[in-house]
C-alpha cells in the first residue's frame, strides 16, 4: 500500500554514505512562494505564504511554534500526489519570513485573525472549502480559528499533537529546553546537521529544505559576543537522547567578523502567551461542529475533557486517530456535494496516515509549542 512508503526516512543510497545537510530550495515542493499584504494602507502586515495546486479544496497549514511554513513542504508533495487539493502554508506572525508591526502580539485572537486576513487577501470573501491543519501552537490557532466561524467556508479540522492538559503541564519545560539549544550556528549546513542529529526534526529530507524557515544570517561585528549554549541537565528530548555538539556553534574567537547564522524567532520572549494558546483548546476542539481529527504520538496523551468525549460516544478512536461526526448540516452549510464531502474524507484520511507514519510532527517527550 502507499502509505508504507512513508516509513522510509533515509533512502537506501543514504545507507554508508555520508548525509547531505546542505539546504534545498522551496521550489522542489510548492508552485510559488508570495508576500501577502493585509492590514490598512499605512501599516501593513506581511506575510510570506507558500502555494501548490490550482484545484480542490484548500488545505491551510499552520506551523508550530519556532518553525516556520516550509514545514510542511515535504507533507505537501506527498499529499499533492494523492488527491486533488490547494495548499497553502503561511508563515505565521514573528515567524519565518513575515513582517508585522506588532511581532511581540502572539495572542490567539490576533494570529487567528491573521490566518483570515491571509485567506481573504489571497481568495476574497468567497475562498474554495478549507480544511485547516495545525500542528502545536498552529493547531490550536487552527482550532480557534475554526471555533470562531472567521473563514466560513471551513470543510475540516486537523489538529496535530494539540492536547491542552499535555501542553499545559509541559510549559515549564519549555525554556529550559530553549536554553539548552544552540544559540548560534557556523553555517546552514552545520544548523540542519543540528537539527537532524539533536531529534527536533526527524526526517532529513524536511530538514533540509525547512531548517532555512528558522534560522537567519547575522553578520558578526568583532565586538559582538556570541552567548554560548550550555547542556541544561533535565531536559529530555526525542528517544530520551541528549544532544549537544560544540562544534556546531560558533565560538566566540571565530566568529569575529564573520557571518552566524541565528534563531529567527527568539521564543522565550512569548512565554506570556504560552498559556492562553492551549487554555481551553479541548473543549474547544469538542464543540466544533465540523468533520474533525485529533493526531497523538499515543492515546495515554488525552485529557480529561477529550477522555470524557470519547467515552461519551461523540468522537470515535481507532488507534491514536480521533475522529469526530459532524452534523448532517455541514455540508449544506458549506455547500459541498458529495463528492466533495468524499475528497474532505480523503484528505482527513491521508493526513492521519501520513503524519503517523512519518511521525515527523510528533513529539514524544518534550510538547514545543
Amino acid at each position: 500500500m502507499w502509505e508504507e512508503n512513508f516509513d522510509t526516512e533515509q533512502s537506501s543510497s543514504e545507507v554508508g554514505h555520508k548525509l547531505d545537510y546542505s539546504p534545498v530550495s522551496w521550489r522542489e515542493y510548492f508552485d510559488q512562494m508570495e508576500d501577502v499584504s493585509v492590514g490598512p494602507s499605512d501599516s501593513r502586515d506581511v506575510f510570506k505564504v507558500y502555494k501548490a495546486g490550482s484545484e480542490g479544496p484548500l488545505l491551510v497549514l499552520l506551523h508550530g511554534g519556532g518553525h516556520s511554513a516550509l514545514s510542511w513542504a515535504v507533507f505537501t508533495t506527498a499529499i499533492s500526489s494523492r488527491v486533488t487539493c490547494r495548499v497553502l502554508a503561511m508563515d505565521l506572525r514573528g515567524h519565518g519570513a513575515s513582517e508585522v508591526r506588532q511581532s511581540d502580539d502572539f495572542s490567539t485572537q490576533t494570529m487567528s485573525s491573521d490566518v483570515a486576513n491571509v485567506i481573504k487577501a489571497c481568495y476574497g470573501e468567497a475562498p474554495p472549502p478549507i480544511v485547516l491543519v495545525g500542528h502545536g501552537v498552529g493547531g490550536a490557532i487552527a482550532v480557534h480559528t475554526a471555533s470562531n466561524a472567521l473563514l466560513p467556508t471551513t470543510v475540516g479540522l486537523v489538529a496535530i499533537d494539540v492536547v491542552e492538559g499535555s501542553a499545559m503541564e509541559a510549559l515549564h519545560s519549555i525554556q529550559n529546553f530553549l536554553k539548552g539549544r544552540p544559540k548560534s550556528f557556523k553555517s546552514m549546513d552545520h544548523a540542519i546537521e543540528w537539527s537532524v542529529k539533536s531529534g527536533q526534526i526527524r526526517n532529513l529530507e524536511s530538514a533540509r529544505v525547512s531548517v532555512v524557515g528558522q534560522i537567519i544570517r547575522c553578520e558578526v561585528e568583532e565586538t559582538d559576543t556570541l552567548e554560548q549554549a550550555s547542556p541544561v541537565t533535565g531536559v529530555v528530548v526525542e528517544r530520551n537522547e541528549e544532544f549537544y555538539d560544540q562544534s556546531y556553534v560558533n565560538d566566540k574567537e571565530d566568529a569575529a567578523s564573520e557571518s552566524v547564522y541565528k534563531w529567527r524567532i527568539d521564543l522565550s520572549k512569548s512565554e506570556k502567551y504560552w498559556d492562553g494558546w492551549f487554555r481551553g483548546t479541548s473543549n474547544l476542539f469538542l464543540a466544533c461542529n465540523l468533520p474533525k481529527l485529533l493526531l497523538l504520538a499515543g492515546i495515554d496523551r488525552l485529557d480529561r475533557d477529550l477522555t470524557i468525549g470519547q467515552m461519551q460516544g461523540e468522537t470515535l478512536l481507532p488507534g491514536t486517530q480521533f475522529v469526530s461526526k459532524p452534523s448532517r448540516d455541514v455540508t449544506r452549510h458549506c455547500e459541498l456535494n458529495k463528492n466533495q464531502y468524499k475528497q474532505i474524507k480523503k484528505i482527513e484520511r491521508i493526513v492521519h496516515q501520513y503524519v503517523m507514519s512519518r511521525r515527523h510532527y510528533l513529539k514524544k517527550s518534550v510538547v514545543i509549542p
